[in-house]
């Protein structure tokens, strides 16, 4: 009932306040936390139990569920996952012929065809993604493919002329045969720009995937998002959105540096790259291998001319020389950013030296990690970084050293669900295989916080969210059980934002 407060009881609730980590009840009044209680009032009086709450609240019992605050998923593509939702799906194809078959069932006359998620490392040798086998397939139609992790783009011949020949990139490669031809797989800026020029989805459609996609959002908990499509629109969608009382996320904008000047201060943060990834072979490593979008130096300037305008910098990196790149960036521009008090990220940090880990704490910069890429790529990465395994994917270790973590999915190169991102932080294995690297596991509490609270304060929003603490925005999800006794199992039943029901069986 409007303006009536509502008292959530008969649960396990965990603030992820360490100064009061656990409580049996939470009182909401309007869009804030009232109050958090214990069952009844400690036999001393002290203390404040559910008797204290207001004689006229509703009282909803929740027969043993868990109540955390609501996820933040610090490393998502909203239009991209949005969109992806109504593109050819090839996540699953098991092989060449798997994946043509579905290009073939999916065609339309005289339509682009767009798809995403095939893995050719994942199919019998010798299959290889090539423009020639794409045009078996689809003739004469026009099929731009992206790979699982977005890096590459898998075009039949039709769809690589619309190009007119001039696909070479600074940052890009375009992968050739033997007498120089293009074999239709683009990757990182090469990729990207032709996406830019061709492939992109119009207002209309963008903004009806996205609107449509948001009860997906709410359903898996999640009630903020550090979005990285500033690129392909966003800050205009999610706008749009907002006007029309549709907006069920609170979202913290990137926009990629030459879009700098757009950002307010304190409103957003700038996206930069510095390498590819493992998938498409481009992650840049300490051999010397890999792709360099961007250097050293160049972050460094970008990390100052952010700081004039009071914005902070995440920096996607992933190889174990573009994560010492961009600790070496952030170093050399400390003397900009950290007097302003402005909070960097290295986005991904999935290969990172033992000598750099503890300099992430030391530096204040924070690992946006996407625990489920340890358990998707554990193969990939055991062949192509046998040398370097032992220091990939270290959250263990940079826990360990002092460093903040931040959770995130990459929706759609992994699926947008935190509850997922938790346990593969926790369990280090997503089948039934033994946990890959236990050594480098978190515990339970370690990974929700880098869903709640370490998100929050990355964006300077910890005195509004991100714990379930009185005064702070009633933003929260409802399990059916406590995590810490069965991680595994537990599901999402609700979720709610600023005091309203987003998703479950208490929305009106």
């Amino acid at each position: 009932m409007p303006g009536v407060p509502l008292l959530l009881r008969g649960a396990t609730v965990r603030t992820m306040d360490p100064r009061r980590p656990v409580a049996r009840a939470l009182l909401i009044d309007g869009d804030r936390v009232a109050a958090v209680l214990d069952a009844i009032r400690a036999p001393d009086g002290a203390g404040t139990g559910e008797r204290d709450a207001p004689a006229g609240a509703e009282r909803l019992d929740l027969g043993g569920a868990c109540v955390l605050p609501g996820f933040t998923d610090a490393h998502f593509h909203g239009p991209s996952w949005a969109l992806a939702r109504t593109e050819l799906s090839l996540v699953d194809a098991t092989s060449l012929a798997d994946a043509l078959a579905r290009v073939r069932a999916a065609l339309r006359p005289g339509a682009w065809l767009r798809g995403r998620g095939w893995r050719a490392e994942r199919w019998p040798p010798g299959d290889v993604p090539t423009r020639a086998a794409l045009d078996a397939a689809c003739g004469d139609a026009r099929v731009a493919l992206r790979a699982h992790d977005g890096h590459s783009l898998w075009l039949s011949s039709a769809a690589l002329a619309a190009a007119g020949g001039d696909l070479e990139v600074q940052g890009g490669v375009v992968e050739r045969d033997a007498r120089g031809e293009p074999t239709g797989v683009l990757r990182e800026e090469a990729a990207w720009r032709f996406e830019a020029r061709h492939l992109r989805a119009d207002r209309a459609e963008a903004l009806a995937a996205l609107r449509a996609a948001l009860p997906a959002a709410a359903a898996e908990g999640v009630v903020a998002v550090h979005d990285k499509d500033g690129h392909r629109g966003a800050p205009e969608l999610y706008a749009a959105l907002a006007k029309r009382g549709e907006l069920t996320l609170r979202v913290w904008q990137s926009r990629p540096a030459e879009r700098l000047d757009e950002i307010p201060a304190g409103g957003g943060y700038v996206k930069a790259f510095l390498d590819g990834t493992l998938g498409s072979r481009t992650a840049r490593l300490l051999d010397g291998s890999g792709v360099e979008i961007m250097s050293a130096g160049a972050l460094a300037d970008l990390v100052r001319r952010a700081a004039a305008r009071r914005v902070a910098v995440a920096v996607h990196a992933i190889g174990d020389r573009a994560n010492r790149d961009a600790l070496d960036a952030f170093e050399a521009s400390a003397p900009a950013w950290r007097p302003l008090g402005l909070r960097p990220r290295i986005e991904h940090a999935q290969c990172v030296h033992p000598a750099d880990v503890p300099r992430f704490a030391r530096l204040g910069v924070t690992a946006s990690v996407q625990y489920t890429h340890a358990t998707s790529d554990r193969d990939l990465a055991e062949r192509l970084w046998a040398d370097r395994i032992a220091h990939a994917y270290p959250y263990r270790s940079l826990h360990a050293a002092g460093a903040r973590l931040a959770g995130g999915s990459d929706a759609p190169v992994e699926p947008l669900s935190p509850l997922a991102g938790v346990r593969a932080a926790v369990a280090r294995t997503a089948d039934d295989r033994p946990a890959w690297h236990p050594e480098q596991a978190l515990e339970v509490d370690a990974a929700l916080e880098s869903f709640t609270s370490a998100p929050a304060w990355l964006e300077h929003a910890e005195a509004r969210r991100g714990r379930l603490r009185p005064g702070l925005l009633a933003d929260l999800v409802i399990l059916d059980r406590d995590p810490h006794t069965d991680l595994h199992g537990a599901r999402v039943v609700a979720t709610m934002l600023g005091g309203s029901w987003v998703h479950g069986p208490f929305v009106p």
